[in-house]
């Protein structure tokens, strides 16, 4: 008797585990974006974009760990993240610290990243990854040029899906792209809505 009272309590804890692992929310990132995320979503009323969630991206963030952000705005919370790329910068001055840390420049043929707003815009074919991309409209004077610099938001298989840090993601000449399961998520969303959705990159 006493063996089948031990088997059971077991299984109750076995059970217990696995639905836990199960419905276990998304930790949360290091930092708060509460005040990104209130900023984001006043923007998308004011200026008629989807208000059901947005996509932060901080740049500050080590290039191993996840700092792509999907947020939604009903449920007040981080539905989904991954790690996501920047641009190598290295063109007009050299650039040492390219893998570790994220520089700006707008200028056309510059391979480094662009702050700011953006609009994500037409589904269209890609070269990388899942074969998607989306263009992307920079809704600032800071990256306004995404359009003419094919600066678009896709997928490449050579990014994980999963942290790596202290390794590093690689680099592009200056796209968000992230990996093609996270990619597969992110094109699901946006093809389900008909307004425009807000991505934001910060530093």
């Amino acid at each position: 008797m006493r063996h089948v009272v031990i088997a059971f309590v077991l299984l109750l804890i076995c059970c217990n585990n696995g639905s836990s692992k199960e419905n276990k929310p998304l930790a949360p990132p290091a930092k708060s974006y509460v005040k990104n995320h209130q900023e984001a979503l006043a923007y998308c009323k004011k200026n008629g974009f989807n208000t059901n969630f947005y996509y932060l991206v901080d740049l500050s963030v080590h290039p191993g760990k996840f700092r792509f952000f999907v947020y939604d705005f009903k449920k007040d919370s981080i539905t989904h993240k991954n790690i996501v790329t920047h641009g190598s910068c290295d063109v007009f001055e050299e650039n040492p610290d390219q893998w570790e840390k994220a520089k700006f420049d707008a200028r056309q043929n510059s391979h480094c990243s662009m702050k700011g707003k953006f609009k994500i815009g037409k589904r269209d074919y890609s070269s990388w990854g899942i074969k998607v991309k989306y263009w992307l409209h920079g809704m600032e004077e800071q990256n306004k040029s995404a359009v003419d610099r094919v600066v678009v938001l896709h997928s490449w298989s050579a990014v994980s899906n999963t942290e790596i840090y202290p390794r590093v993601s690689p680099l592009s000449w200056g796209c968000p792209a992230v990996s093609d399961a996270f990619m597969r998520i992110l094109d699901q969303q946006l093809q389900t809505t008909s307004r425009p959705v807000l991505l934001w990159i910060i530093d």
